[in-house]
């Protein structure tokens, strides 16, 4: 059984068309899926109806086959969900270490918590140099990897990123996509990757999906798709 799967899922704001109009996604168990697409393909829609920032108008998400209908976003963290958002969302007026508590607030025992924040200082070697510092003073590497690392103090089973690239040095996207990739391969983590930097996004997935206009277009192992000039062409741009 996939951990997330989309099951008709339509999607619009106010009266307007749908932005996604009855998409079917499946995403298997452990696997590095990268979801791509233009600009207003609806990557972004699709994420945050998923987290439960955006109603839907039909349609279901499950994970592990329960449907997350009428869930809250942060009740669906507890269920085993994390989202990073674009625009690499921390609190600036919090430290580092603080940013990180608020990650892991909903486990109740202090022990796994402080054990969970750690994990991530190991992980993120930039963040345990800075754990004292303010969100507004870090780098936009930094704080990217802060928003990362926020959401996986949580130990989440799907992991969904929207642009986790934007703006940032090519070095510096390449050495998180890699944490992202080491990490989905030692524990198992789930993750739907939105992402506009095709070339960084296929080479740590499993799979690539292609929006267009709110329909998946192709669904394809990511190697398959990046080798395929006439679909990188059409709906790429590349």
């Amino acid at each position: 059984m996939s951990t997330l799967t989309v099951d008709g899922l339509t999607v619009g704001y106010g009266d307007g068309a749908p932005v996604l109009d009855g998409l079917d996604l499946d995403v298997p168990d452990g696997a590095v899926v990268a979801l791509l697409g233009a600009n207003g393909a609806g990557k972004t829609t699709l994420l945050r109806a998923v987290a439960g920032l955006t109603p839907a108008r039909g349609g279901r998400v499950l994970l592990d086959g329960t449907d997350l209908a009428g869930l809250r976003p942060e009740e669906r963290v507890r269920r085993g969900l994390g989202l990073v958002p674009e625009g690499r969302g921390v609190v600036a007026e919090l430290t580092v270490a603080e940013n990180l508590t608020l990650g892991a607030l909903w486990r109740h025992h202090t022990a796994a918590r402080t054990a969970a924040v750690e994990a991530q200082y190991e992980l993120f070697e930039p963040l345990a140099r800075r754990r004292d510092a303010l969100g507004h003073t870090l780098s936009g590497g930094e704080r990217q990897m802060l928003a990362l690392a926020r959401a996986l103090v949580a130990e989440p089973q799907v992991l969904l990123l929207d642009e986790p690239s934007l703006g940032l040095a090519p070095l510096v996207v390449a050495d998180l996509l890699g944490v992202l990739r080491r990490t989905a391969e030692r524990t198992g983590l789930t993750v739907l990757l939105a992402e506009q930097n095709v070339t960084s996004a296929l080479s740590v997935a499993d799979r690539g999906v292609v929006l267009s206009l709110g329909e998946v277009v192709t669904d394809r192992p990511a190697a398959d798709l990046a080798a395929d000039p006439a679909l990188r062409h059409a709906y790429l741009g590349f």
